[in-house]
C-alpha cells in the first residue's frame, strides 16, 4: 500500500495467542524461524514478541501479560475476547498524521494513544471495544514518532495479505480513501480482499527454506 501524507501503509501483521510461550512454540514450528525478543506494553497489559519481514514491515505475536496492568478498558486486537489457540488476526497500517487517517476512516477504529518502550514511542488507535472495525479487518491504525523497530532480518518476506469477509464490498469501500492514489490506480494488489461468509485473515509467506500461508 503506497505511503502518502494521511494514506497508509502495511506496518505489521498481528498474531494473537492466548498464551505468548506456547504462541510463540506455534508460529516457530511453522515458519523455521526463531522470534526475536520484543517487550511489554505496560499501557495495555500486554507483551510480545517479533520477526521481521523485511525493512519495511515486521510481525508480533502478541498475548496478554499475566503480569502486566488491565487498562481499564478492552486492550487491543480483542486480546480480552482472545479464545485459547493462536491465530493471525489483525493488521496495523501506518500513516504520518493519526487525525487525519482517523477523519478518513469508519466509525469504531479508536481514540490515540501514546505508547513507549525502551526507545520506541508511537501513537495507535485503539478501539474503545478492543476490536477494529469488520471483526478486525480493518487496519489498527500507527503513526510512529520515531523509526519502527529494527530487527535482524531473517530473509523471511510478506508476500500478500488476504481479508476475507463477508462485508467485502463495505470493507472496500471504507479502506479506499485511505489508499495512495497509485494503490487505487492498481487496486492495491498486495491487499486482496475476497467475499467469504467467514471473516479471517491470510498472510502469504516466504523463508528462505519454503512458502506457507499463516
Amino acid at each position: 500500500m503506497g505511503y502518502d501524507r494521511g494514506m497508509l501503509t502495511l506496518d505489521h501483521i498481528v498474531v494473537t495467542t492466548s498464551d505468548l510461550s506456547e504462541g510463540v512454540a506455534d508460529v516457530e514450528a511453522r515458519i523455521g524461524q526463531a522470534l526475536l525478543p520484543g517487550g511489554q506494553h505496560a499501557a495495555m497489559g500486554t507483551h510480545n514478541r517479533l520477526l521481521s519481514l523485511g525493512p519495511d514491515a515486521y510481525f508480533e505475536v502478541i498475548a496478554v501479560d499475566p503480569d502486566g496492568k488491565a487498562p481499564g478498558q478492552p486492550r487491543w486486537y480483542n486480546l480480552d475476547a482472545r479464545r485459547p489457540g493462536t491465530e493471525l488476526t489483525h493488521w496495523a497500517a501506518r500513516c504520518d498524521d493519526l487525525e487525519a487517517a482517523l477523519a478518513l476512516a469508519p466509525e469504531g477504529c479508536g481514540v490515540p494513544w501514546s505508547f513507549e518502550r525502551g526507545d520506541l514511542r508511537w501513537r495507535m488507535a485503539v478501539p474503545e471495544s478492543g476490536q477494529t472495525p469488520f471483526g478486525g479487518l480493518f487496519p489498527a491504525l500507527i503513526e510512529w514518532e520515531t523509526p519502527p523497530p529494527v530487527l535482524e532480518d531473517t530473509f523471511v518476506r510478506l508476500k500478500g495479505l488476504r481479508l476475507f469477509s463477508p462485508d467485502a464490498v463495505a470493507l472496500q469501500t471504507a479502506l479506499e480513501p485511505l489508499l495512495s492514489t497509485q494503490d487505487r490506480r492498481s487496486h492495491h494488489p498486495f491487499v486482496k480482499i475476497i467475499e467469504s461468509e467467514f471473516r479471517r485473515i491470510e498472510a502469504l509467506i516466504a523463508t528462505p527454506n519454503f512458502p506457507l500461508v499463516l
